[in-house]
């Protein structure tokens, strides 16, 4: 059996359960209105699938919040503040590190969330993304009271609510291999990723959906058309279902 037909013998799977297949997709690393994002968005309007961006808010300006106005289908995440690694040397990078002092972190976080609310109002969710994935626990129990009451990392995640009031939704799929020079990953591997989390949500019920992740600054072009593919191909399956980040939250993070 291919690696596709694979995927489409889990969906069908989930067909026979008379279930659907959540999915979502999160890029990462947004701020000026690059040639390669605008790539992204126009791939995005292309197959219509619900986007989820990721953006940084020491980088963002009125260009991309022009570029993103009137698109609904698109929502806005805060990824950090200015994507700086801050870990001590020797540790995995970080923006917001166990070592970091508590109050410098979260004044950043919110200096960043009132920055994006100017820029793009309503469109932005009230979910952080932290740089590459990683936020000291310890800021958690903090992040609602700036407003922010959905985290969004990679890899299932350990338990729906990461604090209370802070629900916490990941991404799964990553086509891009970080370890080899961020080319693409391959086919098997992603596709191997993709089958283990419709696999643990079939046998789930409450489970996360899977959430797909790009990054659009640093993809090549096997990343790009693995992309458009996975994602035509999926909506071609009548159990599979591409969904915005409110659902994916379930009822959605409390506005504001």
């Amino acid at each position: 059996m291919s690696n596709w037909a694979a995927l489409d013998a889990e969906l069908d799977a989930w067909a026979t359960l008379g279930r659907k297949a959540l999915f979502w997709w999160r890029d990462d690393d947004a701020g000026i209105l690059t040639p390669e994002l605008q790539r992204l968005l126009d791939l995005q309007a292309a197959n219509a699938a619900p986007l989820s961006l990721a953006v940084i808010p020491a980088r963002a300006g009125a260009e991309l919040a022009q570029a993103l106005r009137g698109r609904d289908s698109i929502a806005v995440l805060q990824h950090g503040f200015a994507h700086r690694n801050l870990a001590p040397a020797g540790e995995k990078k970080a923006e917001f590190p166990s070592a970091r002092p508590a109050q410098e972190a979260l004044a950043d976080l919110r200096q960043g969330r009132e920055s994006l609310k100017k820029l793009f109002g309503i469109g932005l969710r009230p979910v952080l993304v932290p740089p590459w994935n990683r936020i000291a626990p310890s800021l958690l129990p903090h992040l609602p009271r700036l407003g922010l009451h959905g985290l969004s990392t990679y890899k299932a995640r350990a338990e729906a609510w990461a604090a209370p009031g802070l629900m916490q939704v990941n991404t799964h799929l990553d086509p891009v291999d970080w370890r080899q020079g961020a080319g693409f990953l391959g086919e098997a591997a992603c596709l191997d990723q993709a089958l283990r989390q419709l696999r643990l949500a079939r046998d789930t019920p409450d489970a996360e959906p899977l959430g797909l992740l790009t990054h659009h600054a640093q993809q090549d072009e096997a990343t790009w058309a693995f992309t458009a593919r996975f994602i035509a191909h999926t909506q071609a399956h009548r159990a599979a279902l591409w969904v915005d980040i409110d659902t994916a939250f379930g009822a959605g993070p409390p506005p504001g």
